[in-house]
């Protein structure tokens, strides 16, 4: 997209207008990163759903699918950096806009720290160093679940210098981790394929106790989390060269890659584990699996490169981050907008959005630190809220086909005249999947075995407290400036 159609909108060209095809799928594709969260939740999948949880996948796969084809057509018609602020906004002027924007920069701080805290899952199987803080290193476990605040603190500060840096920086590491991440996803469905020790049809039925309706509904949430975060392609659409033509492209590509390459792991896992019903899947997960088939030193080298997917991902997230902070910023649409929508003249990035995004994601994680559910809270949480806010887009987007408002770019990617039908799966999958995980169990919010309503109630309070501090926050800033929405 050329600077004078930037224009169109209401800006000028400020970020760097240099990245290809594959560096946007890139973007998508690392902020999904199957291997770091995959690994974060087989464990958690399997010991909620057994072998069954395996079906949630297609599920999701094609939930999410309903969703991406209608972003697709947003990231052509709307080519801006923020993607779901800028598509939220155009579609519903005002505070429902606005708050698309607002419950995606929570979803996005939250998965900030969640991608960070997956070091744990890998780096201490990999050397018993890594576990710094001493103990058990499981992450259910208070010793883990505080080495993990410990090493997605300097994760976190690792990944806010990387992104400060520049987009080239950021894009030169994101292609060289991807890259390897593909080349990892592919070796291990190979592997573990050929190492298998029983067929396919080891979903059809559970290994031990039927988990029962309930309980696979519950494991929906390993491909909740996986499956999110592939509009990221398109939240660098200013960055992007012939964006309106790319962007699509990129979302798309980034879930259908993601949500086969995930579903083939998952598939082969269970058919390559030694055991299926000694426990060992729903402790330990795929790490247990992959030392088990590997051995020892090979499957410390892959464990290797799953960290390496670990660091890519939370740096990609942040990206995303960045993008969204400044795209509303410049719009005067959060507090301290001038200095967050400030461009570094140097290295052509927003940097305050990049620091103020790390230190948010550091305080999440140290307000929980020893916490031993912090996994599955800021799991659960974090679909939850990203949900919401593709809840935001899709909903508004619906509407406005069904008054003929709104219309595909001319020559782009477009539904046609499966739009309406589209969208109105995308919003009921969206919904219902809101409903499944924010649903108050006690094996997800309550690890601790308190009983405390609160504890399980945790997602929707967190929530409650977004929109209300997102309301008065709004309030706030419309009383000061009005925020600039082009003719659509």
């Amino acid at each position: 997209m050329p600077s004078e159609d930037l224009s169109a909108f209401g800006y000028r060209q400020e970020l760097r207008r240099t990245l290809g095809g594959f560096s946007a799928f890139a973007a998508g594709f690392s902020f999904v990163s199957i291997l770091t969260t995959v690994f974060q939740l087989f464990a958690f999948g399997y010991s909620f759903g057994d072998t069954l949880f395996f079906w949630t996948w297609p599920l999701v796969i094609t939930g999410q699918l309903l969703v991406a084809l209608n972003f697709a057509e947003l990231a052509a018609r709307f080519p801006l950096a923020g993607s779901v602020y800028q598509w939220a906004k155009h579609l519903s002027p005002g505070f429902a806009g606005w708050l698309a924007g607002w419950m995606m920069l929570v979803g996005c701080v939250v998965a900030l720290a969640g991608a960070a805290i997956a070091l744990q899952v890998v780096l201490p199987s990999v050397w018993s160093g890594f576990q710094l803080v001493g103990g058990d290193p499981a992450i259910t476990s208070p010793t883990g679940a505080s080495n993990a605040v410990l090493l997605g603190t300097l994760l976190i500060v690792l990944t806010t210098v990387i992104n400060a840096g520049g987009v080239r920086l950021m894009a030169r590491i994101n292609d060289v981790g991807v890259a390897a991440e593909l080349v990892g996803v592919l070796v291990l469905i190979v592997g573990l394929a050929l190492f298998a020790v029983r067929g396919p049809q080891v979903v059809l039925q559970p290994a031990g106790e039927s988990p029962g309706a309930g309980g696979v509904l519950a494991s929906a949430l390993m491909a909740a989390y996986v499956l999110y975060g592939f509009d990221t392609a398109a939240s660098v659409a200013e960055e992007t060269k012939d964006a309106r033509r790319t962007a699509p492209r990129a979302v798309l590509r980034a879930l259908l890659i993601s949500g086969i390459g995930g579903l083939a792991v998952v598939l082969t896992a269970l058919m390559a584990a030694p055991s299926l019903t000694d426990g060992q899947l729903a402790g330990k997960g795929l790490p247990y699996v992959i030392t088990a088939v590997f051995g020892d030193t090979l499957g410390r080298v892959f464990l290797a490169d799953v960290a390496i997917a670990v660091v890519v991902c939370t740096l990609t997230i942040q990206t995303g981050t960045v993008r969204l902070i400044y795209s509303m910023a410049r719009d005067g649409a959060l507090p301290g907008a001038k200095r967050l929508s400030a461009v570094n003249a140097r290295t052509g990035t927003p940097i305050a959005p990049a620091v103020l995004s790390g230190t948010l994601a550091i305080g999440l994680l140290l307000l929980n630190l020893g916490n031993p559910t912090i996994f599955s809270t800021i799991t659960g949480t974090s679909v939850v809220v990203v949900y919401l806010a593709y809840l935001l887009v899709t909903g508004p987007l619906l509407l406005r086909r069904r008054q003929g408002r709104f219309t595909a770019e001319p020559g782009h990617f477009s539904l046609g005249r499966w739009a309406i039908p589209v969208n109105v799966a995308a919003v009921g999958y969206g919904a219902m999947m809101i409903v499944d995980i924010a649903w108050p169990r006690a094996e997800i919010y309550d690890l601790a075995g308190t009983g405390s309503v609160w504890v399980l109630l945790f997602p929707i309070e967190f929530v409650g407290a977004a929109l209300l501090t997102g309301y008065l926050c709004w309030r706030r800033r419309s009383a000061l400036t009005t925020v600039p929405v082009p003719a659509t």
